[in-house]
């Protein structure tokens, strides 16, 4: 499983930080980022977290959070 956020629907609320801060951080523009993305900005989420990372993304308002199963 991979996830990435789509900066152009980020509003930066940080609601994604709070939920799973091992997998997103808010950049300086104040929008979210998945941390150590590839070149695409995606990251493999662990084995394990992959509930926690689910959640991080329906709890998005914009949606911006992207999971490729």
């Amino acid at each position: 499983m991979k996830v990435w956020v789509n900066k152009e629907e980020c509003i930066g609320c940080g609601v994604c930080v709070a939920i799973a801060p091992n997998y997103f951080v808010l950049e300086d523009d104040g929008k979210s980022v998945a941390i150590n993305g590839d070149a695409k900005g995606k990251v493999d989420v662990n084995p394990g977290d992959e509930e926690l990372v689910k959640t991080a993304a329906q709890s998005c308002p914009t949606g911006a959070i992207k999971i490729e199963e």
